[in-house]
């Protein structure tokens, strides 16, 4: 892989990092400030109403994936890219500054919730424009590799937000990460934001896209219509995304506060158990990403819904019972590897399944509808079934969307061997009895 390439990668997950890194910092602080927005009580009622507002920045996603995703097949990739960051930036900075329930009463939550909102349009188009993007920029036998940085950035973000967590819970008292040093992670990722708004104006657009015939002259490119004449792909999205975004969110974002909160370990060994093992997961989705452009990508994906379905009870059993961080982190890290045969591919799996001109939509809308019916309610639901004493319930759930997601990842074609150029015109080829999409070409 040359220069070119890897400055394509650079610049096209470099975004996502940020990204990532102001999402998951929400979900990681909020334990510190979820009392700071609502009346003294009930800290558990106050943690769920602060992440019924971290789940409306998911049911957001649609939207961002809708207008986006249109940006992205109508104006390029480039532009889509530049236009999240952006968003993503204003959105911490209005964190940063919201006012607390002492200072303006419910006026901070209204704050709070527009940024998850903005959050919400970002995320929901930075996703499939960089799917898009990473798959597009590289070649044919090396997509599953590229689009695995995407999970590689992803949790590079995550990595420096629970990194300045720790940092910060080994500097800071615990009243002044309850009072104010909350903030720091939202001023950081603002700052984060501009530099990669920086990089990504200087950005250069895919070749796919680019010799794409007819790009700026289709009036449906990018268009709702457009996407329903590959219902059947967006189904598929949606369905092959359900048990993986619940098992991802699941490890990640909810994994500390189930650590703490259930597990008994104290704050900052629960943090560092899970900088530990996303670290580890970091660094495999590349070999795993590797193995898919040599072996396919079904395999991956079926490993994991195997994985997910017989493994998550048994894992998060065990893990509330952990005690201390060695056990804590080998059950944690387990169960990563499982969840990479899912993570490290399922950008490219996704982006090979539509036509240029509609790929971006295509990817964006049916993957955030998935995300914001399954994985941003994920934390939620865990609280709900900790709430009301039956806290294992959640496992089965988990469970449960996985092996609905296995019954798809058995019936599904393999997508590797598309070609990209060749899905582009599966419309004027079907009429032709040629390849359409779903249906392996030789490169």
């Amino acid at each position: 892989m040359g220069r070119e390439q890897w400055k394509k990668i650079w610049v096209g997950s470099a975004g996502n990092m940020v990204e990532w890194f102001d999402w998951f910092v929400y979900a990681s602080f909020a334990v510190y400030f979820a009392d700071s927005f609502f009346p003294k009580g009930n800290d558990t009622a106050n943690l769920m109403n602060t992440m019924g507002i971290f789940a409306v920045g998911f049911f957001m996603r649609p939207v961002g994936g809708w207008v986006l995703g249109r940006v992205g097949d109508r104006k390029g990739r480039k532009a889509a890219l530049t236009l999240t960051v952006t968003l993503m930036s204003a959105s911490a900075i209005l964190i940063a500054i919201a006012p607390t329930y002492e200072v303006a009463g419910y006026g901070g939550v209204a704050v709070l919730l527009l940024a998850r909102m903005l959050q919400g349009l970002s995320v929901g188009g930075e996703y499939a424009a960089s799917a898009t993007y990473l798959t597009e920029a590289s070649a044919p036998g090396q997509r599953g590799f590229a689009s695995s940085f995407q999970y590689v950035s992803m949790t590079a973000g995550q990595l420096l937000g629970l990194g300045l967590q720790i940092l910060l819970q080994r500097t800071m008292s615990e009243d002044a990460l309850h009072s104010w040093a909350w903030r720091i992670p939202f001023i950081v990722g603002a700052l984060g934001a501009g530099i990669v708004f920086y990089l990504r104006r200087n950005m250069l657009e895919t070749e796919v896209y680019a010799e794409d015939e007819g790009a700026n002259a289709d009036p449906s490119r990018g268009t709702i219509k457009a996407l329903l004449a590959h219902k059947r792909e967006a189904f598929l999205v949606i369905a092959l995304t359900m048990g993986g975004t619940v098992a991802y969110y699941t490890y990640t974002t909810y994994l500390t506060k189930y650590l703490s909160g259930s597990a008994g370990l104290s704050k900052p060994t629960a943090s560092l158990v899970s900088f530990c093992a996303l670290f580890l997961f970091m660094c495999i989705q590349p070999l795993a990403g590797k193995l898919s452009d040599r072996i396919g990508r079904r395999p991956l994906l079926i490993t994991f819904a195997v994985g997910s379905t017989f493994l998550t009870v048994p894992i998060m059993t065990m893990l509330k019972h952990a005690g201390s961080f060695w056990p804590a982190l080998g059950l944690a890290l387990l169960a990563l590897v499982v969840v990479t045969g899912y993570t490290s591919i399922n950008a490219c799996v996704k982006a090979e399944l539509f036509p240029t001109g509609i790929r971006a939509l295509g990817v964006a809308l049916p993957y955030a509808i998935a995300n914001a019916l399954f994985g941003g309610t994920a934390e939620y639901v865990a609280l709900w079934f900790k709430k009301g004493g039956i806290e294992s319930g959640y496992y089965w759930y988990v469970a449960g969307c996985a092996a609905v997601s296995l019954i798809v990842y058995i019936t599904m074609r393999e997508t590797r061997t598309i070609d990209l150029h060749r899905v582009g015109k599966q419309d004027e080829d079907a009429g032709a009895g040629k390849a359409r999409v779903g249906e392996p070409v030789a490169d």
